[in-house]
């Protein structure tokens, strides 16, 4: 998982908690994320921080050139013209994916999402047109367990 200046530690906190449960690999904190030893974030996150493989990258961009590099898949999740439904996506599991979640009030940097093999959504049917960044991480985070076998 890939933080892109995520403003709440609330919310960083809860997608850490999501990580550990998900067995996720990592989750890289970038800009004005919050990031450990973050005061608040050991009691937002029950501790799940210090069982999850984190790094903090200052450029979002930066972090998702390197995994790129690394082969690993890159997917955006942001709500666009451009975006294609996570559930219509067959997620690689070989080299792994890596999910860039966004700024609350700006989304994921456009220029981070030029960059990233793919942008994704969340379908929504009410008068938002998006989740909670921290609602939404564990949507796609179980969707490609489930498509990987994880589940069963």
């Amino acid at each position: 998982l890939v933080l892109d200046n995520l403003r709440s530690v609330y919310n960083v906190g809860s997608i850490f908690r999501t990580a550990e449960t998900a067995g996720c690999w990592e989750v890289v904190t970038c800009g004005v994320t919050a990031h450990p030893p973050h005061p608040k974030l050991k009691k937002t996150a029950f501790s799940a921080h210090d069982d999850v493989a984190t790094r903090h990258v200052g450029s979002t961009l930066a972090a998702v050139r390197e995994l790129q590099a690394a082969g690993v898949t890159v997917l955006a999740m942001e709500t666009t013209s451009r975006s294609k439904s996570y559930a219509s996506l067959s997620f690689p599991q070989e080299a792994g994916v890596a999910l860039v979640l966004g700024n609350e009030v700006t989304g994921v940097d456009t220029r981070v999402m030029s960059a990233c093999d793919d942008i994704i959504q969340i379908p929504t049917f009410g008068k938002k047109n998006s989740l909670n960044v921290a609602a939404a991480c564990p949507v796609v985070v179980f969707e490609v367990l489930r498509q990987w076998g994880k589940l069963a």
